[in-house]
């Protein structure tokens, strides 16, 4: 019998965000085709603000939507993943949000911002991109022994993106602090991170959920439900 694991969905569900309709078919392909099973649960932003929203959950994956209703909320299900080693993707505003939580509890840059959170930002971490990327492809180069090339299985990918914002300062800090951009654009810009040591935490800036037609998951959201079911598995061998 194949083991369900359970995912957290973090993110304000929309009918009107295209990445939130595709969750139930690549759900349904995972199944079908992988025979990865996940149960999932949409946490709201707000919902997430609880202690332990997300704790117990088998992986972790903040989704497009922002600005969030509850940018505390999506923090601290991002803090739980990477201080509890639950397995974590964050697409988009995830990948963002990643960075934000990192900087913010890892690097301590408690002064960091997002800037289209908070326009008047005097440190913002998250800024406007110089060239809007919503509804744009473009080419990703991948880091050579990366987790992301591990998944990816190609030094270059070509990907979609529903962005208009990135990181852009502190970059150094966060690397010093551990966190790997392995992913960048032409122009050298960090589109992937990956926090080596963790079990699976993976973020991109391109939205993965939104390749070909949803009939077959992008191969960073397979591994993401490999790792979930991973987790799954030990968590039910450990003894009661």
């Amino acid at each position: 019998m194949n083991t369900t694991a359970t995912i957290a969905l973090v993110g304000d569900r929309s009918p009107d965000v295209v990445s939130h309709t595709r969750v139930p078919l690549l759900l349904n392909a995972l199944a079908e085709r992988d025979r990865l099973v996940l149960d999932a649960y949409w946490i709201p932003s707000e919902d997430a603000e609880a202690e332990g929203a997300v704790r117990g959950f088998d992986a972790v994956w903040v989704l497009p939507g922002s600005p969030y209703r509850s940018e505390a909320g999506v923090l601290a299900a991002v803090r739980t993943a990477r201080e509890e080693g639950i397995p974590f993707l964050g697409t988009c505003g995830g990948f963002q949000h990643a960075l934000l939580e990192f900087a913010r509890n890892a690097c301590g840059l408690t002064g960091v911002a997002h800037a289209e959170n908070d326009p008047a930002a005097t440190d913002p971490l998250i800024e406007p991109l110089a060239c809007s990327l919503v509804g744009h492809e473009a080419a990703v180069m991948i880091e050579p022994g990366s987790l992301a090339e591990s998944v990816i299985g190609s030094a270059r990918t070509f990907e979609r993106y529903f962005c208009a914002y990135g990181p852009s300062r502190h970059l150094d800090t966060l690397r010093a602090h551990g966190l790997r951009f392995s992913g960048h654009d032409e122009d050298g810009h960090p589109r992937v991170a990956e926090l080596p040591g963790h079990p699976f935490f993976l973020a991109s800036l391109f939205q993965p959920e939104l390749a070909g037609d949803g009939s077959r998951p992008h191969p960073m959201i397979r591994a993401l439900a490999r790792a979930a079911v991973e987790h799954a598995s030990s968590r039910l061998a450990r003894p009661a």
